[in-house]
């Protein structure tokens, strides 16, 4: 079953100027994965230093080992640019609703 993650994201005000340059490489990578169907990036109206990565899925076995991969080996860098911890939520779509 697809999922949707939402990777919720608070930028250093320094890393502002840089972060589109270093989000499209991050991203090109992310995109290209096994089992991504796609991937926006949501920027908060009133705090540009707030931004959403909305990335689907096809299933949650395709985003585990997408993390993985990012977690041994496939480091992006993200780290350098962010002013706290990312928070990693998973969805998955309610047809009942």
């Amino acid at each position: 079953m697809p999922v949707t993650a939402h990777l919720d994201l608070t930028l250093k005000a320094e890393s502002l100027p840089t972060a589109p340059a270093v989000l499209r490489d991050i991203l090109s990578d992310t995109r290209a994965f096994d089992g991504c169907l796609g991937v926006d990036v949501l920027v908060d109206k009133n705090d540009p230093a707030h931004l959403v990565v909305v990335e689907q899925w096809a299933s949650l076995e395709h985003d585990s080992a997408y993390r993985a991969w990012r977690a041994g080996g496939g480091a992006s860098g993200l780290g350098e640019l962010l002013a706290a911890p990312p928070v990693l939520t998973h969805f998955e779509t309610s047809f009942g609703i």
